[in-house]
């Protein structure tokens, strides 16, 4: 069950709380707006589309959020605009399909139904997106699939110091549609605490977003070198033990945080599973 606790956000430590399992939640307070509460949700599954409060309360607190039952694309559009802008995709467009299509047998890519390791998203993007968003139309039949999803928070512990030194301090450049590549961290900390995650793979370990599959090129060919491919190695064998492995369902809307968690895609076989996939802003960010 899915439990939401209500507490005062000044004063925390010593402020009453109350907590209701989430149908209860919306029955008394779904148009909760005041700025004075803040809100605590033990999972990161609605049942069905909630207060642009609510959604972000639970995007805050585990990075992701699950909702059901939200309708068709349009209706996940504007939900999505409650939270951000929609932001303009690779071709220019603001909504991608997430689906096989014939020509790519051979790439590690989203319209293949071949696994995609841990990345975020657009990482040549400056800003990258705030949010990921996947509208579900038909999910494969075939056991695969999944989205799969870690938190940077998880996998920080996990590192040694010199796997650490690497992803917070070295430079690499992330090339995007500017006509000079992002160089920066893999992973920056801004003053307020907040993670800002740039993480690819297959940049790593064939210098390319969207590598044929047996790409191995030289380690002077790679952003970060044979440490950097070795790096990245580690990185999705963490995320593998580690992942949140979520089969969207059909009529679902999944939301995630692309500056905080890493995704990736288990391989399928049911060429009929077919998604919308929405690049997001965060509306507080000026």
């Amino acid at each position: 069950m899915t439990l939401i606790t209500l507490r005062r956000s000044c004063n925390i430590g010593q402020a009453r709380s109350w907590t209701w399992d989430v149908s209860t939640f919306l029955a008394y307070w779904g148009a909760l707006d005041a700025d004075d509460w803040g809100l605590v949700v033990s999972k990161p599954i609605l049942l069905t589309p909630a207060s642009t409060r609510l959604t972000q309360a639970v995007l805050d607190e585990h990075g992701y959020a699950l909702i059901r039952d939200v309708g068709d694309q349009d209706a996940a559009a504007e939900l999505l605009r409650e939270i951000g802008e929609l932001i303009p995709q690779y071709h220019g467009t603001l909504t991608h399909e997430v689906t096989y299509r014939p020509g790519n047998e051979g790439r590690s890519y989203s319209q293949s139904v071949n696994t995609i390791l841990a990345h975020t998203e657009a990482p040549g993007w400056d800003p990258s997106p705030a949010y990921l968003a996947l509208f579900c139309h038909q999910q494969a039949r075939c056991g695969g699939g999944h989205t799969d999803l870690l938190d940077v928070e998880s996998l920080l512990p996990e590192l040694s110091p010199a796997q650490l030194a690497l992803l917070t301090e070295a430079k690499l450049d992330f090339p995007g549609p500017a006509p000079h590549p992002v160089r920066t961290e893999l992973l920056r900390t801004r003053a307020d605490g907040k993670r800002l995650l740039r993480f690819s793979f297959n940049l790593l370990t064939s210098g390319d977003y969207d590598p044929p599959l047996d790409s191995t090129p030289d380690a002077d060919q790679l952003p970060l070198g044979e440490a950097g491919r070795e790096l990245a190695h580690f990185v999705s064998d963490t995320f593998q033990r580690l992942r949140q492995s979520i089969l969207i369902p059909d009529g679902a809307l999944l939301i995630w945080d692309n500056q905080r968690m890493l995704h990736a895609r288990s391989s399928y076989v049911d060429k009929a599973r077919h998604l919308t996939r929405f690049w997001v802003s965060d509306r507080r960010v000026a």
